[in-house]
């Protein structure tokens, strides 16, 4: 039996640790070619200029387009190659961080977060759009980043909303990996060999890797809601910094070494409704996880302790929570069909899916969540 755990070469997150972007450029060369939007340089340029003055190196900006498209990525490793550059930063949210793996080609890459909305900067994969920010396709590369540099100082000063998201997206890592494992079924660690190429077999998970889906479950429920009451005041503590690690890494280990199952692709589906459009990777995630537990008629204890959780910290928990006030049969079914296509991770789950059940599951989530909110909420 084939297994695989995949990680970045080195993780390190604190306080200014930005400061040390610089050492770490150093130990690729003397330049890196950075790849950020112009908003999250201006909110770094500071420590920017400092690193790179104490480390003696320079720190080329590529002027993003802030699409990951395949016309950018090949813009952008020509504006590499004439600047000679020894590695690629990629700094920011996700379109930056993912532009910069495909870039760099799973060689001499440092990413650096400023948000922890989402558990993208730890993976070997990315999401590529058209220029007109459509979805076109994933790319997977041979490795991890080489380097994750997180400054918790930056994400307490950003915006809570995206903290809240990533534990969104943090909190389906769990329920997915337990599915996964009890299925027998393969995770995206095995890639790119295996279904996706054909050069080797897929691969399982790794006691390693499910053991880290449980500890991020448990650490969300103990540290969340003072993680965000922290965030809320821009205040680096404990809570905080253990959360910023969740979101970012052991969700991220989690998810690409313990497998995905029924939310991402439920989470997939439910991007057809308009009314999502303008939430965040991680909302919809949270929701899409009430979901699942409700597809597998799992325990009611843990379903209504994933709602006191997310009601505690903000997260959606019914389909209102996410834009969509209301939902027909007809359209349950669209998002379920979206959701079930072969391609789909909810196939990991440890008993056969028709769409027929994951849109009853969608519309009892819905209504599950909508009359929990309702008698435990402060009014």
């Amino acid at each position: 039996m084939r297994k695989a755990f995949i990680s970045p070469a080195k993780y390190v997150q604190g306080e200014n640790e930005l400061l040390n972007l610089g050492y770490f450029v150093k130990t690729f060369g003397k330049s890196a070619l950075l790849i950020a939007h112009k908003d999250d340089i201006a909110r770094v340029q500071g420590q920017l200029d400092e690193t790179a003055a104490t480390f003696g190196v320079e720190i080329f900006a590529s002027n993003f387009n802030g699409e990951c498209s395949r016309e950018e990525v090949a813009r952008l490793q020509e504006v590499a190659k004439a600047h000679h550059s020894d590695c690629i930063i990629g700094l920011g949210g996700g379109k930056a961080i993912d532009t910069a793996k495909c870039v760099a080609q799973g060689e001499a890459l440092i990413i650096v977060p400023t948000i922890a909305a989402t558990d993208a900067p730890t993976s070997h994969s990315a999401v590529l759009y058209t220029p007109a920010g459509e979805f076109d396709d994933y790319a997977y590369f041979k490795q991890s980043p080489s380097v994750v540099l997180v400054d918790t100082k930056i994400i307490a000063n950003a915006p809570t909303r995206f903290l809240v998201a990533g534990m969104g997206d943090a909190l389906s890592t769990y329920f997915e990996a337990r599915a996964t494992q009890n299925s027998f079924s393969n995770v995206n660690a095995g890639l790119p060999c295996g279904v996706r190429t054909g050069e080797c077999p897929p691969a399982k998970g790794t006691i390693a890797a499910y053991t880290l889906a449980q500890v991020c479950y448990t650490t969300l429920l103990e540290n969340g809601l003072n993680a965000k009451i922290a965030c809320d005041n821009n205040l680096v503590t404990p809570a905080l910094e253990n959360i910023v690690e969740t979101n970012i890494l052991l969700s991220g280990l989690g998810f690409e070494s313990s497998g995905l199952a029924a939310i991402h692709a439920i989470h997939d589906g439910l991007t057809m409704l308009e009314g999502t459009h303008h939430y965040f990777h991680g909302e919809k995630v949270a929701f899409s996880a009430i979901a699942q537990l409700v597809l597998e008629n799992a325990a009611i204890e843990e379903l209504y302790e994933v709602l006191d959780f997310s009601l505690s910290i903000g997260l959606p928990v019914c389909l209102a929570d996410i834009g969509v006030e209301s939902i027909t049969m007809a359209e349950a079914m669209e998002v379920a069909e979206k959701a079930c296509i072969l391609e789909e991770s909810i196939h990991s789950m440890p008993f056969p899916i028709t769409v027929e059940a994951v849109a009853s599951a969608i519309m009892a989530a819905d209504k599950i969540g909508k009359a929990y909110k309702e008698s435990h909420l402060v009014k």
